[in-house]
């Protein structure tokens, strides 16, 4: 199970949100791994250039060998960041695999933001995406509004509810990975 998510700065709320994600999917039999913060640091994708830098590389690769992913972005004005989205533009990469782009794979998506506008439009951007990239988004998507949530440092959450329901995203992605092995 791989995470992607976060902002620039290491520790932000959304790759804490994600860590909590991705402990529901170790809950549930998933090995896990996350590219965040500064891994997230790629040249504008440019689909005519072939050139790769090695974290753009490793991003792809880690994709490709994903069985489900777990994709957390934070809300700037209404839409997902271009951090995030860079990222998925490299899913391009993958059109001519045997399994093309997300294809056949779950995928988990929260939206995080300091706001309900901004936390919920960029949920329905990232569903929207994962559609476009043959994914299949988990019935459960997450909508989180840091205004009145708060992650800390050892994983904990403000308010249980959140949580549950990261946690729940987490283990439906895995038990659709599960299903499909």
């Amino acid at each position: 199970m791989l995470g992607i998510g976060g902002s620039l700065r290491d520790g932000s709320q959304t790759e804490r949100a994600l860590r909590v994600a991705l402990a529901g999917a170790a809950d549930a039999g998933a090995e896990t791994s996350a590219i965040c913060g500064q891994a997230l640091d790629l040249p504008f994708y440019d689909a005519v250039s072939v050139e790769r830098t090695p974290r753009a590389s490793e991003l792809v690769e880690a994709v490709r060998e994903a069985d489900g992913l777990i994709v957390v972005s934070p809300g700037y004005h209404g839409a997902l960041s271009g951090l995030i989205k860079n990222a998925l533009d490299y899913l391009e990469d993958l059109r001519a695999d045997r399994r093309p782009y997300l294809d056949g794979r779950a995928v988990g998506v929260v939206g995080v933001a300091y706001g309900w506008q901004a936390a919920v439009t960029t949920l329905d951007q990232l569903r929207t995406i994962t559609h476009a990239l043959r994914g299949w988004p988990t019935p459960l998507g997450g909508a989180v509004n840091t205004g009145e949530v708060k992650f800390d440092a050892q994983g904990g959450v403000s308010e249980e509810k959140v949580e549950h329901t990261l946690r729940l995203i987490g283990s439906q992605v895995t038990e659709f990975a599960q299903r499909r092995a």
